[in-house]
């Protein structure tokens, strides 16, 4: 599993799970505990990096890079080694920004590549089976993390937001890997099949070109623009 970790972060950022040895280190905490403390600081701090006062906006974006953040390092893990990383133990930090990783049994040294023990995950067997393993995993925690927000989101966008990291994500590993190309599509299709993902949007052809049937909203932060699977043509004039 630990192998799968580091082929994955290798893919970007967003597929990087930090290791920790317990006692967590400061700024760290384990997911669940920021879930019932819930989301309001992280959502006031991206309101401010985003520059808007709408907290449904900013909640909305704070949820779509979770969401982002969720989905990358289990997809890369699943593409890269077809192994699925168990997210039992996930762990997060807020400062500056949200980051996960994963908090190792007691004695487990998380910053040595060469630990024998380590974190724990499933092997994959068909596109079908794998694609459930990946849901299961993935969807506990976003289910956890929406809960949290401070605001209330239609389940269609949260759904939309899912579905756009999801193919994102899977988007990012086939150019770094160009040849799991038709492996990503398969796996696209088998999830947006998913009770999770199923309405979140639509898959164009066989590969992974994507587009939401809702919006994130982004297009309602100062200065910015649709993004580039939005549900609409042109940003909807104001109050829309």
């Amino acid at each position: 599993m630990r192998s799968a970790l580091l082929a994955a972060a290798g893919v970007g950022p967003f597929f990087r799970l930090e290791l920790f040895d317990r006692p967590l280190p400061p700024d760290w905490q384990p997911a669940q505990h920021l879930i019932r403390a819930g989301l309001a600081e992280p959502a006031a701090s991206t309101a401010k990096r985003l520059g808007t006062r709408e907290m449904r906006v900013a909640a909305s974006i704070l949820h779509l890079g979770i969401a982002a953040r969720l989905w990358s390092p289990v997809l890369g893990c699943a593409l890269l080694a077809g192994v699925v990383p168990d997210l039992t133990s996930l762990a997060v930090s807020s400062k500056p920004s949200i980051r996960l990783g994963l908090a190792g049994p007691a004695g487990w040294r998380g910053g040595s590549p060469t630990d024998l023990a380590g974190p724990a995950g499933w092997r994959g067997g068909s596109p079908t089976d794998l694609a459930e393993l990946i849901r299961r995993v993935v969807a506990g925690p976003l289910a956890g993390f929406a809960s949290a927000l401070p605001v209330r989101l239609a389940n269609g966008l949260l759904r939309g937001n899912s579905a756009s990291a999801m193919a994102g994500a899977l988007g990012e590993v086939v150019r770094a890997r160009p040849d799991l190309g038709t492996a990503a599509a398969t796996l696209a299709a088998v999830l947006m099949r998913t009770p999770d993902l199923a309405g979140g949007g639509g898959l164009a052809g066989s590969g992974l070109a994507f587009r939401r049937r809702s919006c994130c909203l982004y297009y309602r932060v100062p200065g910015a623009v649709l993004c580039g699977d939005c549900c609409f043509d042109r940003p909807p004039t104001a109050g829309g």
